[in-house]
C-alpha cells in the first residue's frame, strides 16, 4: 500500500485526493473520485446551461414549477432545515445579490438596486414539498454554491469507504473530509490559512476522522472610502456582514461543518458566541484580528 496524492480543478477551486491503495490501482480509484466531483459539478453548477440548477432557475425566472430527483431533494431538504434553524440567514435564494455587488469594480451598489432584489429573496416565496418546488415570485433563483462544495467532500469519502479505501482525505478549496488515518493510526495534520497573512497557517489541528470547513471573506473583498466590504452577504438586507473575517468548524460531515461555519459569518458580531453553543471545535478571528476557539494548536508562525 502507498499513499497517493491526485490534485486537479474543480468547482472553482484546487482539490486533492490522498489515499492509500495498491500502485496497480492508484489510477483507477483516483479517477472515480474525479468523476463523482465532477458529476456533481455538472449537477449544480449554475454556470452550466444543462445543469439541475439551470433548468430549476429558468423555471424560477417564470414562478413555474418543477419536479426534482431524490438527491436534489435531499439538498433542498437540508436547506429548508437550516433556513428555518438559522432564522432565515442561510437562504439559497439569495444568491440574485450578485447581480448588484460585483467584487471586482470596487463600488458599492446602490440601496434601490439592492431593495429591487430582496424582493425576490427568500425561502418562504417557495413552496417546497413532495419533490415539488413552486416559486411564487418571479426573477428568483436557487444557487446550491453555498454548501455543494462541501456534500461533495462526504460524498467523495463515501465513494472512497466502497471502493475499499482506509485511509486518506479529500480536500475540496479548504474544505477536508477524512477518510480514514495514516495506516500506522498518525492523525492528518490540517493548517488552516492565515485569513490576511500569505502562505501563513492560523492554526493546525489533527484529524482522525471527521471533516474541517472554513469560511471566511478575506479572498473576496472591496475598500471603498476607506471601508471593507467582505463577500458574504445577509440575505435579509443585501449588505456584508460584520464582525468575523473568518471562521473554521470541525464535525463528523463536511456539510455540517461548512454550514456551521457559514452561518457563523452570517450572524455578524453575535457569530461567536452562537459558535459557543454549538459543542463543535471551532476558531475564528474577529474584524480587529483577534483568534477565539476551543480545541485547536495555534502556531506562531508555519508554512501553509
Amino acid at each position: 500500500m502507498q499513499l497517493h496524492k491526485h490534485t486537479f480543478q474543480a468547482m472553482g477551486s484546487p482539490c486533492a485526493v490522498h489515499y492509500c491503495a495498491q500502485a496497480s490501482d492508484a489510477q483507477q480509484v483516483a479517477q472515480s473520485l474525479v468523476g463523482e466531483i465532477e458529476r456533481l459539478e455538472q449537477k449544480y453548477s449554475r454556470y452550466l446551461n444543462n445543469s439541475v440548477a439551470s433548468q430549476i432557475n429558468a423555471v424560477a425566472a417564470e414562478a413555474g414549477t418543477i419536479q426534482v430527483d431524490a438527491e436534489t431533494a435531499a439538498l433542498l431538504d437540508y436547506a429548508h432545515v437550516a433556513w428555518q434553524e438559522s432564522d432565515g440567514l442561510f437562504d439559497i435564494t439569495s444568491g440574485v445579490l450578485r447581480q448588484a455587488w460585483d467584487f471586482k469594480s470596487q463600488r458599492i451598489p446602490l440601496q434601490k438596486q439592492l431593495n429591487e432584489l430582496l424582493d425576490r429573496i427568500g425561502w418562504h416565496n417557495v413552496h417546497w414539498q413532495e419533490n415539488q418546488l413552486q416559486f411564487t415570485v418571479p426573477g428568483m433563483e436557487l444557487d446550491f454554491g453555498g454548501y455543494v462544495k462541501e456534500y461533495a467532500a462526504d460524498c467523495v469519502a463515501a465513494l472512497a469507504v466502497k471502493l475499499g479505501i482506509e485511509s486518506g482525505l479529500v480536500e475540496l478549496g479548504g474544505d477536508i473530509r477524512v477518510i480514514g488515518p495514516h495506516p500506522d493510526g498518525r492523525p492528518w495534520a490540517v493548517g488552516v490559512r492565515h485569513p490576511t497573512q500569505a502562505n501563513r497557517v492560523l492554526a493546525t489541528i489533527e484529524l482522525q476522522q471527521g471533516a474541517i470547513a472554513s469560511s471566511g471573506d478575506y479572498e473576496r473583498c472591496i475598500h471603498v472610502n476607506g471601508k471593507r466590504y467582505g463577500h458574504i452577504l445577509n440575505p435579509k438586507t443585501g449588505w456584508p456582514v460584520e464582525g468575523m473575517i473568518c471562521a473554521t468548524v470541525v464535525a463528523p460531515h463536511c456539510l455540517l461543518a461548512g454550514t456551521t461555519s457559514t452561518l457563523a459569518l452570517l450572524k455578524g458580531e453575535a457569530g461567536l458566541n452562537w459558535l459557543q453553543d454549538q459543542d463543535l471545535p471551532w476558531l475564528a478571528m474577529d474584524n480587529s484580528g483577534e483568534t477565539h476557539g476551543t480545541v485547536f494548536n495555534q502556531p506562531q508562525a508555519s508554512d501553509a
